[in-house]
């Protein structure tokens, strides 16, 4: 499948979200390819229950959208997630989970990459 977009994101981890969320408040075409099934997989996988963000929700919110004043100063793993799920529907993120990128190349003639994906 040949599909044309003005940016490539690799990975849907929370600063990938933000990048695409601010892409779209600018209409400007972008795609996340993303190898796992969801968004934020090492948060949602790897990271042990009891797990808090160790810095204050002021320095891990997202672009254009603020904790809300009620959440405690060191976000729990699971409001983060909550968090970031949000996010990824507030702003129309939609990321193409089981993707794998396989190669991207520059084409010097037509000024752009072309990059190849597995899913």
């Amino acid at each position: 499948m040949k599909n044309e977009v003005a940016v490539v994101i690799v990975g849907a981890g929370p600063a990938s979200l933000a990048t695409s969320a601010c892409l779209n408040l600018l209409s400007i075409s972008n795609i996340i390819l993303e190898r796992e099934n969801c968004c934020a997989s090492l948060w949602r996988h790897r990271a042990y229950d009891q797990l808090n963000l160790h810095l204050a929700k002021e320095f891990c919110q997202l672009p254009h959208m603020p904790h809300p004043p009620i959440a405690p100063t060191f976000i729990p793993r699971r409001d983060f997630i909550q968090y970031l799920e949000d996010y990824v529907s507030h702003f129309d993120v939609k990321p193409k989970y089981c993707r794998m990128v396989e190669s991207a190349v520059f084409d010097g003639n037509a000024k752009r990459w072309c990059v190849m994906a597995t899913n």
